[in-house]
């Protein structure tokens, strides 16, 4: 073969590589931001498109919400306690072509974005609102960081504050606050039960009061369940109507024997 038949060859081969290189596939989640000598042309869609090597150059955008990671960062809280929080954050990118063309990498950027937004947010908050309000914490959080990212075409979806790690000291202190509060309660509880125990139980005797029957038939009863445990003891009290005769006798009764023992003295 001639050298002037194989340059055509060569170059006919080159031609083929270079025209099937081209050809580049979009997934249905992606789009294209494409550049021809430097100048941005249209977004291009799912599918098949035509991109020529060296002449241009496209930038693969996903728009599925993506994951990221706020890695363990370390605040102070608003009462000056010291703790270690991290966090998830779930973005998408609504703009391709500004994702491209505003910032160098759009995740990188939100990531530090985050982090900072985070401590910041977290900063402001007392240790009691970082653990029982998250909610709100997370709101703000997300507010904040979407109004750094909208110009970059990113928005964010959620941002979820995942762990709060405080010094042991610092637990041992709660523990300790969170049983007093417990026995605090226990008490409360306690003494609303005594209180209304004793006012069922001055209801129950101002009803016995009124029929000293009733009265009668609760001894028996209570007498009743005492015997049923051979090994107890009971004093059965009785009403003050049945003995108050007999205790009115004992008087005369003990003068008649004293008057008795003095005429036994006196007689020869």
């Amino acid at each position: 073969m001639t050298p002037w038949l194989i340059v055509p060859v060569v170059l006919f081969v080159l031609l083929v590589v270079w025209l099937l290189a081209s050809f580049k596939i979009l997934q249905e989640y992606e789009r294209g931001v494409t550049f021809r000598f430097g100048r941005l042309r249209p977004v291009l869609q799912p599918g098949v498109q035509l991109i020529f090597p060296g002449i241009d150059k496209m930038v693969r955008v996903d728009l599925r919400i993506v994951t990221l990671t706020i890695p363990p960062q370390d605040v102070i809280t608003k009462d000056n306690v010291p703790a270690r929080v991290n966090a998830v954050v779930l973005f998408q990118v609504t703009d391709p072509v500004r994702s491209v063309m505003a910032v160098e990498n759009h995740a990188v950027a939100t990531s530090q974005m985050a982090q900072t937004t985070l401590r910041s947010v977290v900063g402001r908050a007392d240790l009691d609102t970082l653990l029982a309000h998250r909610a709100d914490l997370n709101e703000d959080l997300a507010r904040s960081i979407n109004a750094q990212t909208e110009p970059w075409g990113v928005q964010v979806k959620v941002v979820e504050i995942k762990d709060v790690e405080i010094p042991q000291a610092m637990q041992r202190a709660m523990a300790r606050e969170a049983e007093a509060e417990r026995e605090r309660r226990a008490k409360i509880i306690n003494a609303r039960g005594e209180l209304q125990a004793s006012e069922e139980l001055g209801q129950a005797a101002e009803i016995l009061s009124r029929n000293p029957a009733s009265l009668q038939l609760r001894y028996l009863q209570t007498l009743l369940e005492l015997g049923a445990d051979h090994n107890s003891t009971v004093v059965f009290p009785l009403p003050m109507d049945i003995i108050g005769p007999f205790l009115n006798k004992v008087p005369q009764w003990l003068d008649q024997q004293g008057a008795a023992t003095q005429k036994t003295e006196m007689k020869p």
